[in-house]
Order: C-alpha cells, then structure tokens, then sequence
C-alpha cells in the first residue's frame, strides 16, 4: 500500500507546487491527498481531494485519517493545529515554518511527538529550510561555528501586461507580520528583539549574477529559533536573517503600516460595529485581479548562508548558495525552492534516508545534506559552497 501524503492548504498556490512535485518525482510510489476547505483549485490535478477545516478537529482527523505524514502549507498560525492533527492520527508532519514565535511552541510538543512514535520537522521550505541545510554544508569540516547569517536576494524583471498595485510574492498575513512584529536576532550568545527592517540592520549584499547588489534586511523569520539551539555545542554566538525586498514594493508596505491598515486591533465604527484594519486590507488584497505577464517569467533567486567559525587557530568564513531561475523546477520558477524541500523531506524519510527519529526537529538537525542537494539539482537548483577568509562585513562577501 502506497504512504499516504495529506497536504494541508494543498489547493493553495504553494500547495500545489508540493503537490506538483510529489506527481513527478515520486514515480508513482506515494498516495497524494490535497485537503483544503475549497479544493476547486485543484482540480485538473491526479490526485485525491478532501475537504478539510484545520480548526475543526473532526475535520481534521477525517481529512488525515490513514495519513503517513502530513505537510502543512498553511497560514503559520495554523501549524499547532495541524501538528495536533498529526498527532492524533499517528502521521508524521512537515511545515514551512513558524515565523519564530509560532516555531517556539512547536518545539515544546516534542516530547508528545516522541511518545506517539512520530517525526516532525519544522520550517521545510526554502527560508527556513534549504538554508537550515546549507548552514550544515557550510559547517562541514569547521571545528567551531562562531555566527551563522542568512541572506535572501532575487530579482523579478518579469513584464506584465497588468500587474496587481500590491503584490506579494507569499501569503500577505505572513508577510505583513514580517513588516509589523519585531525582529528576532542571536547576538554575543544572547536571543534580542530589533525593530522589524531595522536601519541598523540593513546591509547591501552582492549576490551572484544576475541578481547582483540587493538591500537586505532583518525580519522575523524561525531560522533565528532553531540554529542557535543545533549549533550550541559548536560555540555559536551569534545568527541572523536578513532579506531583500524591491524598494517600491518595500516603499508601499512601510506606508501601510504608518496609516495602521496593517493593524490587528479592532476599530469602533461610527455604527456601532467595529472593523479589523488588517481584514479590510487582506480582503481588498484578496479582490486584485492576478497578474497577467507578458511572455515568460523572468526571476531569479539566491538563498546564501554565511558560517564562520575555526579551524584549529585558522578563521575561515564558508558561503554556501542555492540559486533558483525561471526555468527551475520544470519551469515553475523560484517558487519551487520553497515547494519542493518539504516533497523531498517526506520521499527521504519514506525511503529511509532520513532515519524516523520521533519528536519534533529543525531541518539543520536531521536532514541527511548530500541527497537533499542532489535533489534540489534533479530541480534544476544549482547549489554551490567556497570558503573565504574572515570578512569584516558581510557586503564583502561577492
């Protein structure tokens, strides 16, 4: 009988990447279930459908009834209830991350997850995810891991013949929370909140071609909540994410704050109701026409992360790259370095390449590094990994 894969929020546009993936890598050996409270998207695709509302735990044992593992590809503020979900069924779980705070409290179930004989790895996807792993790539053969930077550019020189006036390269919740809630920082051994892009923070990085120089800066992101707790035992001191952001999509977001439309408070109306600024925002989102380019998407992105640390006396910094372009992924794009990591996760793990450890973990702590890259290579993800000596600013780094 065929692992049963249930993805949750599979309609959804990253949901359907996984699902995608799945179908033509698998050969044919994994069950594909998409669940989601509307699963017309998905039509057209081989594969099951279930309805499903991650809220209710009715529904949600139903929709993972008989499941092998679940992948969550939901809003993060819905992964405690998809883990619980998991766990009740007796399935292994997979998410894209927690943004922190939501990651935290996924670690704390580990002990449930270990007496329920089942694996959860948190934050699969590419940040976090690909660059959890190219944080151990680049650690090989170090003695001692001193800082650990993460470091995200792109480029869309895609031409629309209409294009949205706000448009979100993923979800618009997650990314306004981004905009809005502190910034978790690891700095001289000690976690530390900073304003989210905070001018302090910021830094231009020059990326491989064709991305090339790109402002990047600090948002809350659960990288920041699980490298320093795998690498504590190698002298870890300090760990950061950063990422670039296109100046008048940056321009825009920053504007919405200001007026408070990214609020979650509920305003009084002169009525007698009340209205959530956020809903309204999400909502009038929600009603833009999608975007309709002119010809082929023309994108491109580098994941990098930077490790220095010592070799016996010797400094040394380690870049480890993953790029994605147009044609990555069978043609879906960079999209698929987030979609992709959690199809190879769970084929890994029902192929016994990554040993079922019961519990709940980060990608850096169990994922088996030479498969995973020569299956983000099968996709058409180039990974490269050089060692420089010790830079002074991470600008340096070419």
């Amino acid at each position: 009988m065929k692992p049963r894969i249930v993805i949750l929020g599979g309609a959804g546009a990253m949901g359907r990447i996984i699902a995608l993936d799945l179908l033509r890598t698998s050969r044919n050996r994994l069950q594909v279930v998409i669940a989601d409270r509307d699963v017309s998207a998905a039509r057209g695709l081989p594969v099951e459908t279930a309805q499903v509302d991650v809220t209710d735990p009715k529904s949600l044992r139903s929709a993972l009834d008989g499941a092998y593992a679940t992948i969550a590809s939901l809003p993060y503020r819905y992964n405690l209830e998809a883990m619980h979900g998991a766990l009740e069924a007796g399935a292994h779980y997979i998410d894209l991350g927690g943004l922190f705070h939501v990651t935290r409290r996924q670690l704390e179930l580990a002990p449930l997850f270990a007496r329920r004989g089942v694996m959860a790895i948190l934050g699969m996807g590419s940040a976090p995810g690909i660059v959890n792993v190219l944080a151990l790539l680049a650690s090989r053969g170090l003695d001692r891991v001193h800082e650990i930077h993460v470091l995200v550019g792109g480029i869309d020189e895609t031409r629309f013949r209409h294009a949205p006036p706000l448009g979100f390269g993923y979800s618009a919740d997650t990314l306004l929370d981004e905009f809005t809630m502190p910034s978790a920082i690891f700095r001289a051994g000690k976690f530390k909140m900073v304003p989210p892009l905070d001018p302090g923070e910021h830094i231009a990085v020059r990326f491989p071609a064709p991305v090339g120089t790109v402002g990047v800066d600090t948002t809350l992101h659960s990288e920041v909540a699980t490298l320093p707790l795998s690498f504590r035992h190698r002298g870890i001191r300090e760990v950061t994410f950063r990422q670039g952001f296109d100046k008048d999509f940056k321009d825009k977001m920053k504007f919405l704050v200001q007026v408070g439309l990214t609020d979650t408070a509920a305003l009084p109306c002169s009525n007698g109701s009340a209205i959530v600024p956020r809903d309204v925002l999400l909502a009038l989102v929600k009603r833009q026409a999608p975007p309709l380019p002119m010809g082929k998407a023309v994108r491109y992105e580098v994941l990098r992360t930077v490790v220095g640390g010592t070799i016996g006396r010797r400094h040394v910094t380690v870049i480890a790259d993953c790029h994605a372009g147009s044609n990555a992924g069978n043609g879906i794009g960079p999209d698929i370095n987030t979609g992709a990591p959690p199809s190879i996760a769970v084929q890994l793990m029902a192929r016994g390449d990554i040993p079922i450890r019961p519990g709940v973990w980060a990608p850096e702590q169990v994922m088996p590094v030479a498969p995973f890259v020569r299956e983000l290579r099968r996709r058409d993800m180039a990974v490269t990994c050089r060692e420089r000596k010790t830079l002074d600013r991470l600008s340096e780094i070419a």
